[in-house]
């Protein structure tokens, strides 16, 4: 369908409040690109799709989505044999998290057979728990790596740990002298010092590592702590290299999964998608139409799903029964142009696999292309007046309308449009 004819019918605005509900960013696109079906078969999968979300929201409550960063960097990275960055481990691992308990979701409580489109998307997400325990048990957080992640990793920090205790009482022992200016242990350059005063600099052998901005206290390390602060130190750049050791082992545990991993952000996206049209029905209260396989449009107590409720005044309109063709007048602001796009943008959103406002057993046709001719439409740079544009819309109706199109004409009869 030509997209001009479905901004005509607002369907964007649909879109953007349908990628509301959605929480991944796959989510949000898939809902921002949705486009109607053109046949039968097809339309009755989307709205399948959406049926089943539907009754799991009821029935199971909402799935545990969460938002899913970006990894395709990180997969690039995995592809050329590279390793992983503690955050981006983490990052892949929640989507291995968030894909085994979407299918304990969807497998637990209740029978899930007669969800025949959402099964193939949820049994086709990987999981791998013992991936998962490796992960979190070695990555505390985003800048820390567990003690245990390795044995040798656990030695440096037990040293480490002792070190700093001895550095520490070492440095205690000097804070009582006169020549502290405050009795503090800090840290400059990677070492520990104490602050002396300037006048007393002679008092204290060491190494001075820094001055307060005043000039007047010195930051110290003392001799006796010299070796002491060396081998921490070294500990440090032992401990470094083992931790970038431990994130290629944990890295490389992803290497065989690059496939898997891309798809499971598809899926959980399809997922967060087919369950925001269920939200987005429920958010305005819609009903599950009724696709037909004859040229036929009945509307009970249909609303324009952009007015408010409070506002909104619901239409009946058949067509196909006893006639293919409607013609609606009457008074300005009566009404007539929502008739028209009320018509149309459900018919569309039907199309689509959402559901409808509008009574049940509402039913409506999958047409090959919707054309709409509504409000007034000028070109500044074609020079082309309100009645031309109208003209030339119409003329492009004619052009590529088929026997299964719907086509929408507001004011066709009006006065600015007769000659």
């Amino acid at each position: 369908m030509l997209q001009k004819n479905l901004e005509k019918l607002e369907f964007s605005k649909i879109k953007k409040i349908l990628s509301d509900f959605a929480i991944t960013d796959n989510g949000k696109d898939f809902a921002l690109n949705l486009t109607p079906a053109t046949c039968l078969d097809e339309a009755k999968k989307l709205l399948d799709e959406t049926t089943e979300s539907y009754i799991l929201l009821f029935r199971k409550g909402s799935p545990p989505l969460e938002h899913v960063t970006d990894i395709s960097i990180p997969l690039k990275t995995l592809e050329n044999g590279g390793f992983l960055s503690a955050t981006s481990l983490l990052n892949i691992t929640n989507i291995l998290k968030e894909s085994r308990l979407l299918k304990e979701y969807f497998h637990s409580d209740i029978d899930t057979s007669f969800c025949l489109h959402l099964s193939d998307l949820f049994n086709n997400l990987y999981s791998n728990p013992k991936i998962e325990e490796i992960i979190y048990s070695s990555i505390l957080d985003e800048n820390t790596i567990a003690d245990n992640a390795s044995l040798k990793l656990s030695k440096l920090r037990k040293e480490s740990r002792q070190l700093e205790i001895n550095i520490r009482q070492k440095l205690l022992d000097c804070l009582h002298s006169s020549y502290i200016q405050e009795p503090i242990i800090t840290i400059r350059s990677g070492r520990f010092v104490i602050p002396v005063k300037q006048e007393c600099r002679s008092e204290v052998k060491g190494f001075v590592h820094d001055i307060s901005s005043s000039g007047s206290t010195i930051f110290v390390e003392p001799i006796t702590v010299f070796e002491l602060n060396n081998r921490l130190n070294e500990i440090k750049l032992e401990e470094n290299i083992e931790i970038e050791k431990i994130l290629q082992n944990l890295s490389s545990l992803f290497y065989g999964l690059i496939s898997e991993l891309n798809k499971n952000v598809n899926i959980i996206g399809k997922i967060d998608f087919s369950f925001a049209k269920a939200k987005y029905a429920v958010s305005i209260d819609a009903t599950e139409p009724i696709l037909e396989s004859k040229k036929i449009i009945s509307l009970q107590k249909a609303r324009h799903p952009l007015i408010p409720a409070n506002v909104v005044v619901p239409i009946s309109i058949k067509l196909g029964i006893d006639f293919s063709c409607l013609i609606i007048t009457g008074p300005n602001t009566g009404g007539k142009t929502v008739a028209l796009k009320t018509v149309g943008l459900l018919c569309v959103m039907a199309s689509s696999g959402l559901y409808i406002p509008a009574a049940e057993k509402s039913s409506v046709y999958v047409f090959d292309k919707v054309f709409a001719d509504i409000g007034d439409e000028q070109s500044i740079q074609e020079s082309l007046s309100t009645f031309s544009s109208h003209i030339t819309n119409i003329v492009e109706i004619l052009h590529n309308a088929t026997a299964s199109s719907l086509v929408l004409l507001d004011e066709l009869g009006s006065r600015n449009r007769s000659l």
